[in-house]
């Protein structure tokens, strides 16, 4: 049976779904009465095991390890006479250089500033971009170019940012925790270095990839939000609970009680469209739409296309 499915990018393929059944099938066939099997998805990588259906839905998320082609950790057994030919199924995700992968990501966060550069001297005339974004393109990929410190060819500034992050994020650090070891490995580096002091400084650089989230004031009894037009109140209406804390008469800014993080859906769904990663899977309904049509309708598929 082909398993070519299992490298395929687009994870809403038909293909792709199909050889996850297949999979699923494989597993309930060889492993009767287990109530959880290992998961092969890139992230759990064989090593967590979840209930088959959970199994399904990872691989529609993240994907099959792409080495795993011979699904010996759920039943399938193994020719020994060929297995030292045989890929490794442990392996984790193929290593990608983490420098090109910021690069993508300022590609993805600014496709027409890096289209217009990379078009100059064309004929084509290069898409007009706003000069507010196109200075924040501009430092991202100063910091994406400038080495973390003289000599450093495998880190540059953004992208041990962006590695930093990442940890904070995956293991639940605090800012007080990520401004200590940033602390720590900034003074581990040659003294030159360019690394961030602390978490605020780093937010600075990371402002220009956008998708960033509002800051919206709540009620400490969650009674409301002081948003629209409660943005100027005080005092909660409900409860009379004042929105900001206790201070010294002397502090300049006052502290809110509660705080919610409000992350906007337009700009993130506008993001996933634009980046050449994503796009795909957000346009598949789409264009199965339009095959189909051709399909049903040959004579005229071309037609409709163009109507569409």
């Amino acid at each position: 049976m082909s398993r070519r499915w299992i490298q395929n990018p687009n994870k809403c393929a038909d293909e792709y779904l199909d050889g996850i059944e297949d999979f699923i099938e494989f597993a309930h066939r060889h492993n009767p009465g287990a109530t959880r099997i290992r998961c092969p998805c890139r992230r759990c990588n064989n090593t967590l095991f979840e209930t088959i259906e959970n199994v399904g839905f990872h691989l529609v998320r993240n994907g099959m390890i792409e080495t795993y082609s011979i699904w010996n950790l759920h039943g399938e057994q193994v020719d020994h006479a060929s297995s030292s030919n045989a890929p490794r199924v442990d392996n984790v995700e193929p290593i990608v250089d983490p420098n090109d992968q910021v690069m993508g990501i300022i590609q993805d966060a600014f496709p027409f500033a890096s289209t217009n550069i990379n078009q100059e001297g064309e004929d084509d005339v290069p898409t007009p971009i706003d000069s507010a974004e196109f200075e924040q393109y501009e430092k991202l990929l100063k910091n994406a170019n400038q080495e973390l410190y003289p000599g450093c060819e495998s880190f540059s500034v953004l992208t041990a940012i962006v590695e930093l992050m990442h940890g904070e994020i995956k293991y639940h650090m605090s800012n007080l925790c990520f401004d200590y070891f940033l602390g720590v490995f900034k003074r581990m580096l040659l003294t030159d270095n360019c690394l961030p002091k602390d978490h605020k400084h780093v937010q600075k650089v990371l402002h220009g990839l956008g998708l960033g989230y509002e800051k919206i004031h709540a009620c400490k009894n969650n009674c409301m939000l002081f948003y629209k037009e409660h943005e100027t109140l005080d005092t909660c209406p409900i409860c009379n609970e004042s929105r900001f804390k206790m201070t010294s008469q002397n502090r300049t800014t006052k502290i809110p009680q509660k705080v919610m993080r409000y992350l906007p859906l337009k700009p993130r769904l506008q993001r996933l469209y634009m980046s050449m990663h994503t796009t795909t899977d957000m346009r598949w309904h789409k264009e199965k739409r339009v095959d189909d049509d051709v399909m049903r309708h040959p004579a005229d598929g071309e037609a409709w296309k163009e109507f569409d």
